[in-house]
């Protein structure tokens, strides 16, 4: 299962359910996908097919929504 936090633009920013338990977020759009760290700090994990411009602007926009993110992580994963 992997629940839709929340779409913007062309992204999609979404949890993979059975994985592990630190907070993350993947993000997929139609030319790539990456994974992002919420913690310690934001910071990107690992991605396939973004540029460098759609991995600067979807980190911004997991900045601007960290905490949106880790309420709804709190929520999915009763944590």
């Amino acid at each position: 299962m992997s629940p839709t936090v929340f779409q913007y633009n062309e992204y999609r920013f979404y949890f993979f359910s059975r994985e592990e338990s630190r907070i993350h977020i993947h993000v997929y759009s139609s030319s790539g996908e990456a994974k992002f760290w919420l913690e310690p700090v934001i910071a990107l994990a690992n991605a396939h097919g973004l540029t460098e411009k759609q991995l600067r602007e979807t980190q911004k926009i997991i900045e601007e929504r960290k905490n949106e993110i880790t309420k709804s992580w709190k929520e999915h994963f009763k944590g």
